[in-house]
């Protein structure tokens, strides 16, 4: 019996947790939204700071190799998602919280 490649395996975990990440956002209800929006912006704090260090990754004596520069390039790619990610979500919670608003005459 041959083991399964832990590329497909890591595959397979990313493609469920897609799933069951659309289907938990979905069926939140809207009273909830904002809640969740100020808990996701702060989860993505926690990734930024994650991200920033492996941006800021140096090899064995300051050398950079192939590993090095894949880390540094991921790190940045991941600060730039998760920036957006918190933009996004400070525009969302701003909309949600206006229309709790009474509206002025």
């Amino acid at each position: 019996m041959e083991a399964v490649d832990p590329t497909v395996f890591r595959l397979a975990i990313f493609v469920l947790a897609i799933f069951v990440g659309y289907y938990v956002v979905w069926s939140v209800t809207p009273a909830l939204h904002t809640p969740l929006m100020a808990v996701t912006n702060a989860i993505s704090s926690v990734i930024i700071v994650g991200a920033l260090l492996a941006a800021a990754a140096h090899g064995v004596d300051g050398e950079l190799t192939k590993n090095v520069m894949i880390s540094k390039g991921a790190g940045a790619i991941a600060a730039a998602f998760a920036a957006v990610n918190i933009f996004g979500g400070f525009l969302v919670t701003q909309r949600m919280l206006a229309m709790y608003k009474k509206k002025q005459k």
